[in-house]
């Protein structure tokens, strides 16, 4: 769309994936696909956080990994809502969280992979996760370097590739939610304390 409507000219350079989504009408799309995928990066990140609890792994690594999963959603979700056009900081602070927590997140997450038991998807999921995360790692390093070197056409390519790795990554959750009969959310009523309530003794005494 941004072509076609020559908000963006690919014989001049390669975009970034902000500068498509910067003017209407894709705008318009590119802030709802991003809310709506924040949303699913919120639920992903709770199911997979509590499937890891089921297993009996109660570590702090697993409540921090949820808290980056929350955060690199919050990124998402600026990021669609702030065009850099209108709020160019308040976007580069989405996409800070966006990439770079969610980057660490997916460290987090193939750290667990090998923790966890047990490990759906064989031998070789936990590679795989460690090899695109490290890669993700190196795109974000790349686009930064080329970026500082005016080099801004490179640059949009590697944050593309950037961001279909992290696509890829939480696609591959599907692999450990496969063996999931279902989710469920409960909502367990407070008790009300009356004042002054007398409570029967369970005590027994012997006569």
């Amino acid at each position: 769309m941004a072509v076609s409507n020559g908000s963006v000219n690919l014989t001049e350079n390669f975009p970034y994936i902000s500068t498509c989504g910067s003017y209407p009408p894709q705008s318009c799309i590119f802030g709802q696909v991003l809310n709506v995928g924040a949303m699913l990066v919120v639920w992903v990140c709770v199911i997979r956080f509590q499937q890891i609890r089921d297993y009996g792994c109660h570590s702090c690594v697993n409540s921090l990994s949820l808290a980056l999963g929350f955060l690199c959603a919050l990124g998402t979700s600026m990021v669609g809502n702030f065009q850099q056009s209108n709020q160019l900081e308040t976007h580069l602070t989405g996409a800070f969280l966006a990439f770079v927590i969610g980057i660490a997140y997916f460290y987090l997450q193939s750290y667990l992979t090998y923790k966890v038991k047990p490990r759906h998807g064989g031998w070789w999921i936990g590679p795989l996760r460690i090899i695109l995360t490290v890669s993700a790692t190196a795109l974000m390093i790349l686009m930064i370097v080329f970026v500082s070197i005016n080099k801004k056409s490179i640059a949009a390519i590697c944050e593309w590739i950037l961001a279909m790795i992290l696509f890829v990554l939480f696609g591959l959750f599907f692999i450990d939610f496969w063996h999931l009969e279902g989710h469920f959310f409960h909502i367990k009523k407070r008790r009300v304390v009356i004042p002054n309530e007398v409570q029967a003794s369970t005590v027994t005494l012997s006569l």
